[in-house]
């Protein structure tokens, strides 16, 4: 295909215009493992271009109220409604996920993105208090804190590259933003739309590249005082070493190792498709994807009879296939770090029940050069087991029995991360319990990924720093200052 028809050539958004960039990073589809996009390798100068545009933006467009600028929002949110399947087909192609995903939840959820913060904006209020013995007034008044910088991740490319921008430009900020170089298209597509929504020139710039170049650069400029970033641990550690010179604001969203409980009294025919779902769903390419199963000994067996038999009806095909359930993992080297830890598993004496190396995986013709693999289930398998502690983000989960409430917990509790949990029991007392106990920043009961965009989002211990949503986002993206008025 890279032969015969003209590559994607994308370009930075800077100051409202697109520029071109001196050299370009090569973009794979993950369903053919075919070169179909080349996408700007920008660097130091771009950063320092997009600097001065959001420097030179910032007195304009934080001086709107907050009204004039969700209105702003509102048009982008519904311009991007409008491209929907434009934008899910593009999600789709440049990320392997199914086109069904990017239908239902990538799109969808980056339009809800501008229109929850276009609301949300119009009702913080402040607070105010009285000193009367001394004749004084003081308030609060929050402001936003100048240009930031956004770094998202390739596995919701549109989805949390815009869970960033809205609040941020919502609070009056300006913004410089760095997709991930392995899925640029849907960031690139939504430049095109920022002008038409009336967002002025400079407030949202888009530099595309790596992190050691863009990333690094934007990270360490002095002028860029808050760093919202989501991804992994180590280019964490590496983001808050260069910003520590600066004292920036940090929001880190980092990965999970998330626990699903299920309880001898759970219900198995909503707990296990849920489950199948939470552990596969976007080829386990989410941070809150399920990878550890614990379930109580007396229905051990029959949860992992009909877990297995759930697991081998996800139908792994061409993401463009509406009725696959799962697509292409994000690139080669990515398959085969999830590929390796089945390995590990494999020689530490685990079975694997279904998935790598058990089932075969039966592609189209056009797709088996893809990054496809079968959703893959692993038990008899030790909680200090590499499968067990680290991060794999793919389509790999581990099942385990367990006796008492206070043993699961204890072990659930036992890796370095703290994002998420799920727990299936029907005992309220039980599930409150639980979930107090467990240390994650999100615990789901009888569900999982039901999200409330008004509440805090985020994790405890390696999982993170910092919280997002409707307050958190707002604290986040401004500064607070206490006045005092002598009368």
């Amino acid at each position: 295909m890279a032969g015969t028809r003209a590559l994607l050539m994308l370009e930075n958004f800077i100051d409202g215009k697109f520029l071109p960039c001196d050299s370009y990073l090569d973009s794979y589809d993950p369903s053919t493992g075919e070169v179909y996009c080349r996408v700007p390798d920008s660097g130091k100068a771009e950063v320092a271009a997009a600097v001065a545009a959001a420097r030179a933006a910032f007195p304009g467009w934080s001086a709107r109220s907050p009204q004039e600028r969700s209105q702003v929002l509102l048009r982008l949110a519904d311009l991007l409604e409008q491209s929907l399947e434009e934008f899910a087909v593009a999600e789709s192609r440049d990320q392997g996920k199914t086109i069904t995903l990017a239908r239902t939840m990538d799109i969808p959820r980056s339009v809800q993105n501008f229109r929850f913060f276009a609301s949300s904006i119009l009702h913080h209020t402040s607070q105010c208090t009285q000193m009367d013995h001394a004749g004084c007034l003081h308030y609060t008044v929050r402001e936003p804190v100048g240009i930031a910088g956004l770094i998202s991740p390739w596995n919701l490319p549109l989805y949390l590259l815009t869970w960033k921008i809205a609040p941020a430009i919502a609070a009056g900020n300006t913004v410089i933003a760095k997709p991930s170089e392995l899925t640029s298209v849907t960031a690139w597509m939504l430049c095109q739309l920022l002008q038409k929504a009336g967002v002025p020139p400079g407030v949202v710039n888009i530099v595309f590249g790596t992190g050691p170049r863009v990333g690094e650069a934007l990270v360490s400029h002095p002028e860029v005082p808050v760093i919202s970033f989501t991804g992994s641990q180590p280019t964490a550690e590496r983001i808050t070493q260069l910003s520590a010179p600066h004292c920036k604001k940090l929001s880190l969203e980092l990965g999970g190792k998330n626990p699903a409980i299920i309880f001898e009294d759970a219900n198995l025919e909503e707990c296990v498709p849920t489950t199948v779902r939470s552990s596969f769903a976007n080829q386990g390419e989410i941070c809150l994807c399920t990878s550890r199963i614990f379930v109580q000994k007396s229905i051990y067996s029959e949860f992992l009879k009909k877990f297995v038999e759930a697991t081998r009806m996800w139908k792994v095909g061409s993401p463009a296939d509406p009725s696959a359930s799962m697509g292409a993992l994000i690139s080669k080297a990515h398959l085969e770090k999830v590929r390796r830890y089945v390995k590990i598993a494999r020689a530490e004496g685990a079975r694997i029940l279904c998935g790598e190396g058990v089932d075969r995986l039966s592609l189209p013709p056009g797709n088996r050069a893809g990054y496809f693999m079968l959703p893959t289930v692993i038990t008899d398998i030790k909680d200090e087991s590499r499968c067990m502690k680290e991060e794999i983000f793919g389509p790999v989960t581990c099942v385990v029995p367990f006796d008492s409430e206070e043993e699961v917990v204890k072990r659930a509790n036992s890796v370095q991360y703290g994002l998420a949990a799920t727990v299936w029991s029907s005992n309220v007392g039980r599930v409150h319990r639980v979930a107090k106990k467990l240390q994650s920043g999100l615990v789901w009961t009888n569900c999982w990924l039901i999200r409330e965009l008004n509440l805090p989002f985020g994790g405890m211990k390696s999982s993170g720093v910092g919280r997002e949503g409707a307050k958190d986002s707002y604290e986040f993206f401004t500064e607070s200052k206490t006045i005092t008025i002598k009368h």
